[in-house]
């Protein structure tokens, strides 16, 4: 994770959760994510897919209109990259994994700019596959913010955060800091 607001939510996130696999929506405290809130999103898992139920103010200037009430994969106008956007997706949910993807999009002005994206699981009232916390933030602001829209995007890189990698850096053994014994020589006198 490259980006401050990314690694923020993250690690947000990850304490929340614990040793659970996704922590409860209910627990999620705007304040503590102030500094990221901007590019923080919540989607909701609708019939038709992942519609965004809440989008910060930075995420909606880039592409220059409210996001609530939209699914996901409109922000991708090629259908193979929705598709792929909907796998992902599904894969968060049904795994309760994370993702972090690179992304790389165009300005209706033909500017480029580099994105971030991540998608972690959450619980909705103790039930699985409801509700995703996301952020998606460029990795530096662009100046044309407000002036201009993204227009396209297209997954760059992909990296899955599953469940079990927490229980993996905690299964490695702590180092034994107690002396060691030691053989002196001599003997009886």
């Amino acid at each position: 994770m490259k980006n401050p607001s990314t690694r923020l939510v993250f690690d947000y996130w990850d304490t929340l959760r614990g040793e659970r696999s996704a922590p409860e929506r209910g627990e999620i405290e705007p304040g503590a994510l102030r500094h990221a809130l901007a590019d923080t999103f919540v989607l909701e898992n609708e019939p038709i897919g992942p519609v965004f139920r809440l989008a910060g103010t930075r995420l909606c200037a880039l592409f220059g209109r409210e996001l609530r009430g939209r699914a996901l994969v409109a922000l991708w106008p090629d259908v193979e990259a929705q598709g792929d956007i909907r796998r992902l997706v599904q894969t968060v949910m049904d795994e309760t994994a994370g993702a972090v993807a690179g992304l790389s999009a165009q300005t209706q002005n033909g500017a480029t700019v580099h994105l971030e994206l991540l998608l972690l699981p959450l619980r909705y009232r103790g039930r699985t596959h409801a509700r995703i916390l996301g952020a998606l933030s460029p990795t530096l602001s662009p100046e044309w913010l407000g002036l201009d829209t993204l227009d396209s995007m297209r997954m760059i890189s992909l990296r899955m955060i599953w469940p079990d990698a927490r229980a993996l850096r905690k299964a490695e053994p702590p180092e034994d800091k107690r002396p060691k014994l030691m053989l002196l020589p001599g003997g009886r006198v």
